[in-house]
């Protein structure tokens, strides 16, 4: 019951309060307006992310005794918010965000949030630290490089949060499981208004997806055996990480990008669901495909859970084959479209 109630105080906190987030946004010019790599015409509010992160704790405040569990969590999902809506009311290099995040995800391992599955020692626990950078900064872009279609990103969190709190509960984690549900609930108020592109997520909302999407895929305990316990987090995000790596791979192939810097800076129609749109899909019928793939992600992982390494190999192979074919047909794709070899 408590479960419950807390899922409707989130959402309704959340869906009352964008109203007049909207009103302040254009009160206050927080837009984003249209441009060149754009695909929306109008200026649009970017305070969708406030929503979300006021719905987050409405839900968390009636659940104080849990707090501790995940407090780590939720300190860098603050600063990573906050971050983001600075860039919102006022741009930032992508550099000093780029700086500011990695120290955010420093202070979270500090305060004890790490992947751990190495032996213990030295060179372990180095690679340990530089792999939750990268898995939590890295996570944290995705996100926001994913949030390029209307519901594309809210949606997608909330299938990832569906499969990430099914295997909690199943696991008996009813504390993750709960955050999970919390954010599920405020990403379903955000999305009606999204769809109308009455508001968008802007910064402060896609990297507080990311970055607590990220943060739930450490804190959990997926499996006893410790590639399943890996490869489940990798399963249910699968698609902002390879949308991060084929438009990486695909930036540097072309000449755009030579550095991360460049790469920080770099911004363009090349992501996954532009070019599902490039190829003939509509924007909704775009972002309806992505949430398949990642509900068929999200069920190979929840299937996982209760398997052994060899089960966790096959699985992240049958995926990667599925990303391969996927592109191999937008390269196909591209160079009927464009000439481009």
């Amino acid at each position: 019951m408590l479960t419950i109630f807390t899922f409707l105080l989130s959402f309704l906190v959340a869906y009352l309060s964008l109203p007049i987030l909207r009103f302040l946004a254009f009160r206050f010019q927080i837009l984003d307006f249209p441009g060149e790599r754009k695909i929306h015409k109008i200026a649009t509010p970017l305070l969708g992310g406030v929503a979300l992160y006021l719905g987050l704790w409405a839900g968390l405040l009636i659940n104080l005794r849990y707090l501790r569990i995940f407090s780590p969590l939720l300190i860098g999902a603050t600063f990573i918010f906050l971050l983001g809506l600075f860039n919102d009311v006022q741009e930032i290099s992508a550099s000093l965000r780029f700086f500011c995040q990695i120290i955010i995800a420093l202070f979270v391992i500090f305060l004890g949030m790490r992947i751990s599955f190495l032996p213990a020692g030295l060179v372990g626990d180095t690679l340990e630290v530089l792999l939750t950078v990268i898995w939590m900064v890295g996570l944290t872009n995705a996100y926001n490089y994913l949030d390029g279609l209307d519901g594309l990103a809210a949606g997608s969190a909330v299938i990832n949060l569906l499969c990430f709190g099914m295997i909690l509960y199943i696991n008996g984690q009813y504390p993750l499981g709960l955050f999970a549900i919390i954010l599920m609930a405020v990403c379903l108020a955000f999305l009606p208004y999204n769809f109308k592109k009455k508001i968008f997520l802007g910064e402060s909302g896609s990297t507080l997806l990311g970055f607590t999407l990220a943060g739930i895929g450490v804190l959990g305990n997926w499996a006893k055996d410790n590639i399943v316990r890996i490869s489940i987090p990798i399963l249910i995000l699968g698609v902002p990480i390879f949308d991060m790596i084929f438009t990486t791979l695909i930036r540097i192939r072309e000449g755009k990008v030579k550095t991360i810097l460049e790469w920080l800076k770099y911004g363009g129609k090349d992501h996954f669901h532009h070019y599902l749109v490039d190829l003939g899909f509509k924007p909704k019928g775009a972002v309806v495909f992505i949430y398949f793939i990642t509900f068929s992600l999200g069920l190979s992982a929840i299937m996982l859970s209760n398997d052994i390494a060899v089960e966790a190999f096959l699985t992240l192979t049958q995926a990667g084959i599925i990303f391969g074919i996927i592109a191999a047909l937008i390269v196909i794709g591209r160079r009927r479209h464009s000439g481009w070899s």
